[in-house]
């Protein structure tokens, strides 16, 4: 994850697309991932939307990121319904979700949060829900960034396996950002 949050510049055609049309796309695919019930389609969908990262020029690094928090998902999502279901629908299930995530990942990372801010504000006409919108993306952000330094704190300290090491600290620094978040909101008049 980049400082700034998920986008990662460039200039390929998924970059350079409109937010609103991607962001259409983005909607259409997942209407269809959950409308489709054949693996094969699915398997196609996740391989169109792989073709996506290769087309954004989407570094290693980062696909490596998405591949292994969706692999542990899916993995125990896979497990889970097999166990309760079958083969067929747990291999549905997953695709899905790869679909779908992975997608929704390729947005963020190709879209800037201004552009889809922009965006969200013009359809709904209400300059709160641009700002709910990107605000919400930036916290979402932000606590990954706070959880890795947090992590690496806890791994330098030796104490990587301890949920307390990781917890406290987590907590103290996330009520601690929300305070300068909410002091950033008032200053500017939010609110009011």
């Amino acid at each position: 994850m980049t400082p700034l949050g998920w986008y990662e510049p460039g200039s390929s055609l998924p970059h350079r697309a409109p937010a609103g049309w991607k962001f259409l796309v983005l909607l259409g695919l997942a209407g269809a991932v959950f409308a489709l019930r054949s693996p094969w389609w699915l398997g196609g969908i996740c391989v169109a939307v792989a073709f996506g990262y290769v087309l954004a020029r989407i570094p290693l690094r980062r696909c490596r990121q998405v591949a292994v928090s969706l692999g542990l998902l899916v993995v125990f999502v896979f497990a889970l319904q097999w166990w309760l279901q079958g083969l067929d629908p747990a291999l549905v299930v997953c695709l899905r979700i790869v679909a779908a995530l992975a997608a929704a990942n390729l947005f963020t990372l190709t879209t800037r949060v201004e552009d889809l801010v922009s965006i969200v504000e013009r359809v709904t006409r209400s300059e709160r829900v641009g700002l709910l919108v990107g605000l919400t993306l930036r916290a979402v952000t932000a606590l990954s960034v706070i959880a890795g330094e947090v992590r690496e704190a806890a791994k330098a300290r030796g104490a990587e396996r301890s949920a307390v090491a990781f917890a406290v600290p987590f907590l103290i620094r996330t009520l601690r950002h929300a305070d300068e978040l909410g002091e950033a909101l008032a200053a500017r008049g939010a609110g009011d």
